[in-house]
């Protein structure tokens, strides 16, 4: 089982990021749950949502403690030293930021995907809203998925001229992220 931790604010996409990502894997023959984790609801508040992925029926429904991957929607948590609580060994992490990231965030570290997310989702859509583009820079980061389950997950959230721009954020995440091996 794959267990991936993502953080971010109210407002950023970070539920509808974990719900895009099950679907995604579920197009795939996989099976997923997604599920978010909140205090107050309001833009801007922190929010955690936790993403299961298995080749079997999954039955655990708690908070996920020892992730495989984070994905790190607002670049202010990649300061925040209990983001990567319990990163297991071997540990990805998928990042939207515009400064380059200079030495290894954490020691359980192996892989680290960085997109300027933000800039891109103002270009394509005109909001700050990086789910999609995150998206797709975790399939270029871990290898999980593939970018045509992200695009038809997406389809299943947006219409017309939001799914079209959604989707440019996806393949530019895809193709834009800088990835380093450590």
């Amino acid at each position: 089982m794959k267990e991936i931790r993502l953080h971010g604010r109210g407002g950023q996409g970070v539920v509808m990021a974990s719900e895009i990502l099950a679907k995604a894997f579920v197009a795939e023959g996989k099976y997923a749950t997604a599920f978010p984790s909140f205090g107050t609801e309001r833009r801007g508040a922190p929010v955690k949502a936790f993403l299961r992925m298995d080749d079997k029926p999954i039955r655990e429904i708690t908070q996920i403690y020892h992730p495989d991957c984070l994905l790190l929607l607002d670049p202010s948590f990649q300061n925040l030293a209990e983001v990567y609580n319990g990163l297991k060994p071997v540990g990805i992490i998928v990042l939207n930021s515009q400064v380059p990231v200079k030495s290894k965030p954490h020691k359980n570290v192996s892989s680290l995907g960085i997109i300027d997310a933000t800039r891109i989702a103002l270009e394509e859509i005109k909001r700050p809203s990086t789910n999609s583009c995150l998206a797709g820079a975790f399939a270029a980061v871990t290898g999980y998925l593939n970018l045509a389950s992200i695009e038809q997950a997406l389809g299943d959230h947006f219409k017309d001229k939001a799914l079209e721009g959604n989707i440019r954020c996806a393949r530019r995440g895809f193709v834009e992220t800088r990835i380093i091996r450590f």
